[in-house]
């Protein structure tokens, strides 16, 4: 059977500082399968774009902010992952750099801005704080990864650099 996931975007806007991300706390919308949890902002391709095209238009309709400096940190298969199983293929960005202002909240959820070294406090996907530090890491390599779910839980995790 080929592999045909839903292709997304995840985005880590970091404060001029760059001390503090700007996350979404998951808590407007129920039956949200993220519910309760912390993500960065990001989502679907439309059938026109390129990853960064869609990185891009989310973070204007999630944060109202435009990218300035963006790096791709890695990508990330994640095999059942959707709510009824679907298999998906996101683009890790961090966007070094944006203008304008986010909202205190969008229809998801509220935007907070939190310490880079907190992040792993926060109630995550379970998978997430196995990627997340090799997306803040000195190590300016992307790194590639497979993280397939089962039953809406984690089933394993490995990735590689080149």
């Amino acid at each position: 059977m080929p592999y045909t996931p839903i292709v997304a975007t995840l985005g880590y806007v970091l404060s001029p500082d760059r001390r503090r991300v700007l996350m979404i706390h998951r808590n407007a919308r129920p039956g949200d399968q993220h519910l309760g949890k912390y993500n960065g902002l990001g989502g679907k391709l439309e059938p026109d774009e390129d990853v960064l095209a869609g990185l891009r238009r989310e973070l204007r309709e999630e944060a109202c902010i435009e990218c300035r400096a963006v790096r791709l940190r890695g990508t990330i298969s994640w095999p059942g992952f959707g709510k009824q199983g679907e298999d998906w293929l996101g683009f890790v960005f961090v966007v070094d750099a944006f203008c304008g202002e986010p909202p205190e909240r969008n229809p998801e959820g509220t935007l907070e801005w939190v310490d880079v070294d907190r992040l792993l406090e926060l109630p995550l996907w379970e998978g997430d704080r196995h990627f997340l530090p090799l997306v803040f890491d000195a190590d300016p390599r992307p790194f590639h990864g497979v993280m397939p779910y089962r039953d809406g839980r984690m089933v394993s995790w490995r990735y590689s650099r080149v």
